[in-house]
């Protein structure tokens, strides 16, 4: 993590007005993104905010300083060695002079009254300290799915929900008391994936109230970057309840649900192996999977599967395709009547080409 004052040789951009927002906006691999992305925070019709971006090291650079030179009075600009997101999103909220910290990351994107509206949820209630939004999800500039409708959400926000999954902050929409971000020791470097939840659990620990609105406030682009490895996904989120087990004061119920977490994952990752195993394929690779998902959790659908791979994995491989595509469909049309709801019918969503405005 740089020190402030190497922050402060780094930076470009106007000081000339004291924010009550800091957004900040790590970046890596970019520069295709990062001019839509700013133009949304641009549009915003809340307007006291400053904007940070922390080059964290991209292989990119030159092409990312070109996009963004267009931005340098807009912006502060922040170069730094590769470190990770965790580092960048720290070197951002060291150098941030707002009361609150926007999170916001450099291929997603905010409608007009993102902030205007999460502002509006912070002032209402002093004592929140972080709040949130519903998504919709993108992929090559057309919507795919609602945020909201792959990550179950309950209230309140508090540390048991968030250890059992029943609330997953957005993290795009995520605007944090910056206070508490420091007092909590902000993201840990250690992590280059789920390093976000690790911070939620850490915060709701430390007592700061959380919240959210099911408004649909940001485009999300869920496949890019770090979280596109599902299989390394699960492994840091096991690593985070193995951290939350060595380091919070946890009742009796709360280390059981940590621990049954952990098993409940790598199951999960046994079996998605089994299955790439399955489709090209490697029947041995993926009968030992099943074998190590067993010793996890022993379930008769698991010996089913693991007989089905001994005695005919040719069936058993086409069963599981037909099996998929039939998943696929239904996923599909879940999708599509969410898309219908929220308001997305006609598959498109104003203003993502690049060098538009961000309208909806």
């Amino acid at each position: 993590m740089g020190t402030q004052s190497d922050i402060d040789s780094q930076t470009r951009g106007s000081l000339d007005h004291t924010p009550l927002v800091s957004v900040v906006i790590p970046a890596y691999n970019a520069a295709a993104y990062v001019p839509a992305t700013l133009d949304s925070v641009l549009a915003q019709t809340f307007s006291n905010y400053e904007i940070i971006v922390i080059n964290d090291g991209s292989p990119d650079t030159p092409e990312l300083e070109k996009v963004l030179q267009p931005y340098f009075g807009k912006i502060r600009y922040i170069k730094q060695e590769n470190r990770g997101p965790s580092s960048a999103r720290n070197t951002g909220i060291q150098a941030a002079r707002g009361q609150y910290v926007a999170l916001l990351d450099s291929d997603d994107i905010w409608l007009p009254k993102h902030l205007a509206n999460q502002m509006a949820m912070l002032e209402s209630d002093p004592s929140l300290g972080l709040v949130y939004a519903n998504g919709v999800q993108i992929r090559d500039d057309r919507p795919v799915g609602v945020s909201f409708d792959r990550t179950p959400q309950s209230l309140p926000v508090n540390f048991d929900s968030l250890l059992r999954e029943q609330s997953t902050v957005n993290t795009s929409s995520a605007v944090v008391s910056r206070e508490a971000l420091v007092e909590a020791g902000m993201f840990d470097e250690e992590f280059r994936r789920c390093e976000d939840y690790d911070l939620w659990l850490r915060l709701a620990a430390a007592g700061v109230r959380m919240t959210f609105t099911r408004e649909i406030q940001i485009a999300h682009r869920p496949a890019n970057g770090l979280a596109a490895s599902g299989d390394l996904m699960k492994q840091a989120l096991i690593a985070v309840y193995q951290k939350t087990l060595a380091t919070q004061k946890l009742t009796e119920e709360q280390t059981s649900v940590a621990r049954a977490k952990i098993a409940d994952i790598s199951l999960a990752i046994q079996l998605e192996r089994a299955k790439e195993f399955l489709l090209e394929g490697k029947f041995g690779e993926a009968a030992q999977c099943l074998d190590r998902a067993e010793a996890i959790t022993p379930l008769w659908k698991l010996r089913v599967a693991g007989w089905g791979l001994r005695l005919s994995p040719h069936l058993l491989q086409s069963l599981y395709r037909a099996h998929l595509r039939r998943v696929e469909r239904r996923k599909l049309a879940r999708r599509e009547q969410s898309l219908k709801v929220a308001g997305f019918a006609d598959g498109r969503i104003d203003g993502l080409a690049p060098g538009e405005r961000f309208s909806r």
